[in-house]
């Protein structure tokens, strides 16, 4: 299974791509979030994407530099299905509340004759917490992160080979959620910014964390190989470096700190 980090960047970024990414199986694949601009149908394209091979994607929450990818996506995928250069469905998960918004945002600014395939072709999948589907397949398991901002979940994967990895959301992990994090062989944990940057940047305002958290979590769930993302881009020159060396001091595992487009084998 290779995973692509599409962006690492947080809501307010220029220099990178907002968070998203990809799980890739030959022709099979699974897109997290699709960051806040048409720039997600560049992205795909750069990592051998495309769209008529794109069945399935998750949509964590409804803040904007996660949800507004996916217009362009559904915009892009129903011109096709209309040409009769896409095959199957779409699939898009996400939680129960946030398809009213999907829908009300398309209708909005989607022409109606894309927008008649949302139901038919286009389909929104409303998942519960706990509840596990079968995407490229793989067993997907869905859990809510409790967030106090906006209603989010997370994920855990688990791949043919045995490996599962989860992906906390962008918000620190919540000790609720240990029944799925803790013990999984990768671990996707935000870090908005350096401990050492923490009066700059403040993530605690922002209900984020800082490397030094995010690694000390990682530790505490014996997760052997961590992926920092969602970060700012004050730096990011020398973002990879500066971020390995703070986690290195609390984390003794695998440490990440992927540059957009970077990809993993899982």
């Amino acid at each position: 299974m290779k995973l692509t980090i599409l962006g690492t960047g947080n809501a307010a970024v220029t220099e990178v791509y907002n968070t998203c990414f990809a799980f890739s199986d030959g022709d099979r694949h699974f897109l997290v979030d699709t960051g806040g601009g048409n720039q997600i149908l560049k992205r795909l394209k750069d990592a051998d994407i495309p769209l008529s091979e794109l069945h399935d994607i998750f949509i964590t929450h409804e803040h904007i530099d996660h949800l507004l990818g996916l217009i362009w996506l559904i915009r892009m995928v129903g011109q096709k299905m209309n040409q009769g250069s896409y095959e199957g469905n779409l699939n898009i998960y996400c939680h129960e509340d946030l398809i009213p918004v999907i829908q009300t945002i398309t209708g909005l600014t989607i022409q109606k004759k894309v927008c008649k395939h949302i139901g038919e072709r286009i389909l929104l999948h409303g998942v519960t917490s706990g509840e596990s589907r079968e995407i490229i397949g793989c067993k997907v398991t869905f859990f809510d992160i409790e967030s106090t901002k906006a209603k989010q979940y997370g994920f855990t994967i688990e791949f043919s080979n045995g490996k599962k990895l989860a992906c906390a959301g962008d918000e620190p992990y919540n000790p609720v959620n240990e029944p799925y994090i803790a013990g999984n062989d990768w671990l996707m944990h935000e870090a908005f910014c350096l401990y050492g940057e923490a009066e700059e940047f403040k993530p605690y305002e922002k209900h984020h964390s800082t490397v030094k958290e995010a690694c000390e979590t990682a530790g505490k769930l014996r997760v052997p190989n961590l992926i920092l993302y969602h970060t700012e881009d004050k730096n990011i020159r020398n973002r990879k470096r500066l971020y390995t060396e703070e986690g290195r001091q609390y984390y003794g595992g695998n440490l990440y700190v992927p540059d957009d487009m970077e990809s993993f084998e899982i």
